[in-house]
């Protein structure tokens, strides 16, 4: 039996305190998931330290949050759109706070890594639910408004998170995982005059062949791409990706045949929305790359403490804040394309820059440039693919279709940070070595180059030029 149909109440104007109070409440729970990341990223050096963990170890306290909310995503968009964008988006903030006191007081890599996965299963119904809320609650005309304001604001939360972060770590890295439960608490209060949406045509059926496919398949490529620096093509390392591959091929094939599948094919028959998904995966790939090797090397080669390493991205936060909801509506009056194309070569050239930086970097002269350059080119570019991918489907849609877009920029994360290692030659204990950190992270930075001009190069080859602009689409 499905699920009744909910009056939608009436479309929220970004002017009104309706509007401002559904909006901050998307952007803190959302900041918890980014201040999370962030924190992560900066904690892994000391987590290393106390846990006694290799490198593998490491990846995976990053990937096993990363895998569990890439295989997930899809199905708390889903459960969204059919139970309630902000029932289920509530669920996935009170279980991540509860995940992140397991994370906080866990003995071992092993069950930090098995909380870090909880966290991201609470992960996948938070995340989708936020830019759903927007994109179901606000009118028209300031929809891709809202979605910059959203990118934007998000700036504060990772701007806090490094430099927070960044200190609590320096105390003990545990802390730094407690400062999402009153941020939690703080959420749920706003969320209580939120408005409800669900979307009424959907099915009560969950397609449970792609719920199960979807992470065996992330599981066994990351699992075999981790391994491969320090087994080679070991039995286990290739049956690894043997399995990651076959599951990824049924899952394409369970998602053809099924009636209600929960990545409906249909939606790939939008060129807008296939294009800027592939665009997704490239940028995504190089954005969560190049954060996780600059925060390592920074303390790591650099000799940084873990609050100057956090504090050293602030300028990209800022520069988000206050430029990414402007390029939103730009977005919106001329069209994404050749903004998201400018974008992508900005942001390439700021990788270009930090990939220079030596081991005893200056901060004002060989890190600062490019993460101000970054910032920009984020700047111009996030919000205009964001909105974009929203705008290419009818609004009944907009939870699945934020989940896919969220499931592909989290398994560019997943993939970034298990093949990076690979391709810079890192492994075992050799980021505790201030020189391969070293030489792996300038690596890793042109290679995060050529990810993004890709992604800019099939921008301009295969987005239409007014995409992304008001449809009308219901």
């Amino acid at each position: 039996m499905g699920v009744p149909a909910v009056t939608e109440p009436r479309p929220l104007a970004m002017s009104e305190p309706a509007g401002r109070r559904l909006l901050a409440t998307t952007v803190l729970g959302s900041g918890m998931g980014f201040l999370d990341g962030t924190i992560a990223n900066v904690a892994l050096p000391h987590i290393g330290d106390d846990l006694g963990a290799d490198l593998a170890g490491l990846q995976w306290v990053v990937n096993g949050y990363t895998l569990s909310l890439a295989s997930l995503i899809l199905l708390g968009g889903s459960l969204g759109d059919r139970l309630g964008r902000k029932r289920v988006y509530a669920w996935g903030v009170a279980g991540f706070a509860v995940a992140s006191v397991l994370v906080a007081v866990s003995p071992t890599i092993g069950m930090l890594v098995l909380a870090r996965i909880l966290q991201g299963v609470a992960a996948a119904a938070l995340t989708p639910g936020s830019l759903a809320l927007i994109q179901s609650s606000f009118r028209q005309e300031d929809r891709m408004r809202a979605v910059g304001a959203w990118t934007g604001t998000l700036g504060i939360a990772t701007a806090g998170g490094p430099v927070v972060g960044g200190w609590l770590v320096g105390i003990d890295w545990r802390l730094a995982f407690w400062i999402n439960v009153p941020l939690a608490v703080i959420v749920l209060v706003l969320l209580r005059s939120a408005p409800e949406s669900r979307d009424p045509h959907k099915m009560a059926e969950i397609d449970w062949r792609a719920v199960v496919l979807a992470p065996i398949a992330l599981a066994g490529l990351t699992w075999g791409l981790t391994a491969w620096p320090d087994s080679g093509a070991s039995a286990t390392t290739v049956l690894s990706l043997v399995v990651g591959v076959v599951a990824g091929m049924a899952f394409v094939v369970a998602e053809l045949r099924e009636s209600h599948p929960m990545v409906p094919p249909a939606l790939f028959a939008s060129r807008d929305f296939s294009v800027i998904n592939v665009v997704t995966l490239f940028v995504y790939a190089a954005l969560s790359g190049s954060m996780l090797f600059l925060a390592i090397f920074l303390q790591v080669s650099a000799g940084w403490s873990p609050l100057e390493a956090g504090a050293a991205t602030v300028p990209i936060s800022v520069l988000m804040f206050f430029l990414a909801s402007r390029f939103g509506a730009l977005a919106t009056k001329f069209g994404p394309r050749s903004l998201m194309v400018g974008g992508a070569a900005v942001l390439a050239a700021g990788f270009a820059s930090l990939a220079f930086a030596p081991n005893d970097a200056s901060y004002l002269t060989q890190i600062l440039p490019g993460v101000v350059v970054i910032g920009l080119g984020l700047s111009i570019l996030v919000a205009p693919l964001t909105g974009t991918v929203l705008a290419a489907v009818p609004d009944s849609q907009s939870g699945l279709a934020s989940g896919i877009n969220n499931a592909v920029s989290r398994t560019a994360s997943l993939i970034a940070v298990a093949v990076l290692p690979l391709l810079t030659g890192l492994s075992g204990t050799a980021y505790q070595n201030p020189e391969a950190v070293g030489d792996a992270y300038r690596a890793s930075m042109w290679w995060c180059v050529a990810l993004v001009l890709v992604g800019g190069g099939l921008t301009l080859v295969g987005l239409r030029r007014r995409s992304g602009a008001p449809t009308g689409a219901t």
